[in-house]
């Protein structure tokens, strides 16, 4: 199974743990060294790499993280999206993908690919039904195993779908990832900005750039009468991004079609190409591009 030969260095790393052996590498800098900190890596073979986060759950940032590496595509470039929620997976649906990753001669991963994405889930190693009841080193091991034993093959931008909250996952990626920015993703209503602002604290205190903030589920419009109405609320995200000094990068619809289709592993924006709805995740993957120089 690939996924003992992926963690069979996990007692060798116990050892290192407690034993109080550097990990091998480069050295980190005096200064990161000073604060405890690692020194931040690339990616290896990605471009630009940006972060998709939430502080809270259920506010559609997976859905949101998908889409945007969907729309990357469309316009050409050569896109990835890694799911690093360990404990609750979500991309393989998304991306209607299941199976386990091939291993190159070198013992690296190798993504899944549909819709012209590349894609890489711990659901793919451990499967669909296993549950993952892991903690510190075990969960640190198979967090770098993502991050760096994956072979991209080249890719213009990698979209890194962070899992809810500010725990470790999102501080080991902010502390040892060079990232070229994060997107924040909320409804308008006051308890998910509430946890937002966290999210934009995390980041400000990583040195992470801020690309800006995703207002999902902004307004629900009546199929049959076109009434509209604010559900969460209205213009919540954008308030907050005006009192934080935060880029307001668009608006997402409540609508049944977005859910269904990504319940379904098609996407908006390859199940309704032509829709106001894709349009908006193509707006915001326009201006995240313009704010990464992709």
């Amino acid at each position: 199974m690939i996924s003992r030969r992926l963690f069979s260095t996990l007692k060798c790393l116990r050892n290192e743990a407690t034993q109080g052996i550097a990990r091998s590498g480069t050295p980190p800098r005096l200064a990161r060294m000073q604060r405890g900190l690692p020194q931040k890596r690339a990616i290896k073979d990605v471009n630009k790499v940006i972060a998709v986060s939430s502080a809270k759950g259920g506010v559609g940032k997976s859905t949101i993280a998908v889409n945007l590496a969907l729309a990357f595509a469309k316009r050409g470039l050569r896109a990835g999206i890694l799911d690093t929620d360990i404990f609750g997976p979500s991309i393989p649906t998304l991306m209607n993908l299941s199976g386990e990753p091939r291993l190159t001669e070198g013992n690296k991963l190798l993504p899944l690919t549909n819709y012209g994405v590349k894609a890489m889930s711990m659901e793919f190693l451990v499967g669909k039904d296993s549950h993952v009841a892991w903690r510190g080193p075990m969960l640190q091991k198979a967090l770098q195993d993502l991050l760096h034993n994956v072979e991209w093959g080249g890719l213009d931008v990698l979209v890194l779908d962070l899992p809810p909250g500010t725990g470790d996952v999102q501080l080991t990626i902010a502390q040892q990832i060079i990232l070229n920015g994060a997107v924040i993703v909320s409804t308008p209503q006051s308890l998910s900005l509430i946890d937002s602002v966290k999210g934009i604290n995390m980041f400000k205190q990583m040195q992470v750039p801020i690309l800006g903030m995703v207002q999902n589920m902004s307004l629900f419009q009546c199929s049959k009468c076109g009434h509209e109405e604010h559900i969460f609320g209205h213009d919540g995200v954008k308030r907050t991004c005006k009192e934080w000094d935060v880029n307001f990068l668009g608006d997402v619809p409540l609508h049944p079609l977005i859910n269904d289709s990504s319940d379904h592993g098609k996407p908006t924006v390859v199940a309704e190409p032509n829709s106001s709805r894709s349009k908006a995740f193509e707006d915001i993957s326009t201006e995240v591009a313009k704010l990464i120089d992709l």
